[in-house]
């Protein structure tokens, strides 16, 4: 199929790059950042330079994925799409929105008869070679017509139509604020381990790997701790500043909403703000996990 792809940042440059040479897809690429359309047309995609072009590049019923930051970007980029797209056309938004906005969008695009997908995406910059999880919202319809891409996307039992627009991003939100859990209890726990003064010589790299293998807390984190502790073992480069990026909170937000206790992922979310300003090992790792599975920015500290 052929598609337009609007944003080419760490994530969005890398699943046109899946799109073309995994599933011979036709992609029309457009990111304000010369660079990154230039890598955009290394892989193999052909890159605009306007939304206009994008839209005018593609014949109908077209599908535009959306990758760019979640908020105002997003909802500009959608708007000015509404005014180009025309009736059986589809927009497909990939980013973090939140799941209130995805509705709001897909009734905006149903009033000019445009269908619209929000495609919770999960797999950060690992994704070109592992695949994207994608948890999809949207009529079937809309589904239908993006599903050769999503199909290409996503590794094998990695993509589902979990429900009616909206849904999609709720899913992804509530993955977020589970790994918001998850990260802080192998910081803490790895924090343990590294300040222990009865066993002060534990290799916490080494013991990262063994649980790796055969534990009942093995994952993809633990590896991606393990890969973080052998490239710099006290995380001595790396402030114990941890970000949140909006989806931890809206979970939280949701559970009050909801009157369901979360008090692991309400706790994580508190921890990160307390970072801000402390500087101990497991801020430190959590820092480097995300930016080892997402790419996400770190401070470092000055030499």
């Amino acid at each position: 199929m052929e598609l337009g792809f609007i944003g080419l940042g760490k994530m969005g440059g890398r699943m046109v790059h899946r799109l073309v040479r995994d599933g011979g897809h036709r992609v029309v690429a457009f990111d304000y950042d010369e660079s990154a359309r230039a890598a955009a047309v290394a892989v193999g995609a052909t890159a605009v330079e306007s939304l206009d072009e994008v839209v005018a590049a593609l014949a109908a019923p077209r599908v535009v994925w959306v990758m760019v930051p979640a908020g105002d970007p997003t909802t500009q980029t959608i708007s000015q799409l509404a005014t180009l797209l025309e009736p059986g056309d589809v927009v497909v938004d990939g980013g973090n929105s939140r799941f209130t906005e995805s509705i709001e969008r897909a009734a905006q695009l149903a009033a000019h008869g445009i269908g619209f997908c929000d495609a919770g995406t999960s797999g950060g910059v690992w994704g070109l070679e592992e695949g994207y999880c994608l948890m999809v919202g949207g009529t079937d319809e809309a589904f239908a017509q993006v599903e050769p891409a999503l199909r290409t996307l996503a590794p094998v039992d990695g993509l589902a139509h979990v429900g009616p627009a909206g849904s999609g991003h709720y899913v992804k939100m509530v993955h977020n604020g589970i790994e918001y859990g998850l990260m802080q209890a192998y910081a803490e726990g790895f924090a343990l381990l590294e300040g222990s003064t009865r066993f002060p010589d534990l290799d916490v790299a080494r013991i990262a790997e063994l649980w790796d293998h055969g534990s009942v807390v093995r994952s993809w984190l633990l590896e991606l701790i393990a890969r973080a502790l052998a490239d710099d073992p006290g995380l001595s480069q790396l402030e114990g500043w941890v970000e949140d990026s909006g989806e931890g909170r809206w979970t939280v937000e949701e559970s009050i909403a909801q009157s369901i206790p979360t008090p692991v992922l309400s706790l994580a979310l508190m921890t990160r703000f307390s970072s801000r300003g402390r500087d101990e090992f497991g801020n430190r790792l959590l820092a480097a996990m995300r930016n080892q599975f997402g790419g996400h920015a770190v401070k470092t500290r000055e030499a």
